[in-house]
């Protein structure tokens, strides 16, 4: 019976490891990358002589974005949940993030807060499918306000001209469908008639996408939400260039703004729990392209992951802890 058991647990790891590996791949080589490329005593040495004054400002900012953005996902959520019930949740998603592969913490918060409150699985997980959409929104217009500094090469306005009009199609795109769901839900059926594979593993996340794209059509609603989401950026970027300027003094506004875009952008791509090697990828490079000091780069992506594992991660425990939940009871769950 031993035997059988094992052998059911190595094949459902082999099973695993196709959406696993790749991720895993990416962050192995992105972390062999940077360690080959800097000197790691003078990344301990940019740690000790870092403004700390600047970085414990940079904590209370960490621990207002937090604040911030669980009014944020209240906000979606129509005020239906607590404020705090919301806020203890996002800490908790945040920390199975950190921890548990594919991005579970984002379905675990959703799982986690229908226990919570009267709200079902399906009508919250929507909500946080929106929430991430406008965050990727958001970070790419940051990153096309600062790509004419950061740079000076020949044609690169063009390019954040692009991508902007890009950006605002797929915000109209949105709009459209939200106002259109059942044209939208039949044209999905009607694409994946022959593959019904397909259109039974995307059918309902399709459903779940266009429901929470109801925000649109809700004027004052979507006002407070996308004032609430601005706010919750507003203050990252204050945060990053802190951050970055307790370790580069030179730094700027710019520098922060082009830090927190790249971040988001490494944090999208597969990679291991807590985007392991893509976060410190990201921000290294981009530091490192305005610096020239990879080294000192990586000294900030450390401490940026130190303030990603810490605040949400003491919400979090805290959390799971009252709740009686473990990371590995949560994993089995979901």
């Amino acid at each position: 019976m031993c035997l059988c058991g094992d052998f059911l647990n190595m094949k459902n790891f082999f099973q695993n490891a196709k959406r696993w590996l790749p991720g895993a791949i990416i962050s192995i080589a992105l972390i062999a990358l940077i360690l080959n490329a800097v000197d790691l005593p003078s990344t301990v040495e940019a740690i000790r002589s870092a403004n700390y004054t600047l970085l414990l400002i940079a904590v209370g900012l960490n621990i207002l974005w937090l604040m911030v953005r669980a009014k944020v996902w209240q906000t979606l959520l129509k005020d239906v949940p607590s404020y705090e019930d919301t806020f203890i949740t996002i800490g908790e998603g945040y920390l199975l993030n950190n921890f548990l592969p594919f991005r579970l913490g984002e379905i675990g918060r959703a799982f986690l807060l229908s226990r919570k409150s009267t709200l079902s699985f399906t009508e919250i997980l929507p909500t946080i499918i929106v929430e991430r959409i406008f965050d990727l929104i958001i970070s790419a217009a940051i990153l096309i306000t600062t790509v004419p500094y950061i740079t000076k090469a020949e044609g690169t306005e063009q390019i954040a001209y692009i991508i902007g009009g890009v950006v605002l199609f797929v915000i109209i795109g949105l709009y459209f469908l939200a106002r259109n769901q059942k044209w939208a839900q039949n044209l999905f059926n009607k694409l994946t008639a022959r593959i019904p594979k397909i259109q039974q593993l995307g059918g309902g996340l399709v459903e779940s996408l266009l429901a929470g794209l109801l925000v649109f059509t809700e004027g004052w609603l979507f006002l407070r939400f996308i004032l609430w989401m601005l706010l919750n950026w507003c203050v990252a970027i204050v945060q990053y260039t802190l951050i970055i300027t307790a370790f580069f003094p030179q730094a700027t506004l710019i520098w922060g703004m082009f830090g927190i875009g790249a971040a988001a952008f490494g944090g999208a791509i597969p990679a291991l729990p807590g985007s392991i090697g893509t976060l410190e990828a990201a921000i290294g490079g981009s530091l490192n392209l305005l610096s020239g000091d990879m080294s000192t780069a990586l000294a900030v992506a450390l401490v940026v992951r130190l303030f990603n594992y810490t605040f949400s991660g003491i919400v979090g425990i805290y959390g799971l802890t009252t709740e009686g939940e473990t990371l590995s009871g949560i994993y089995q769950q979901l």
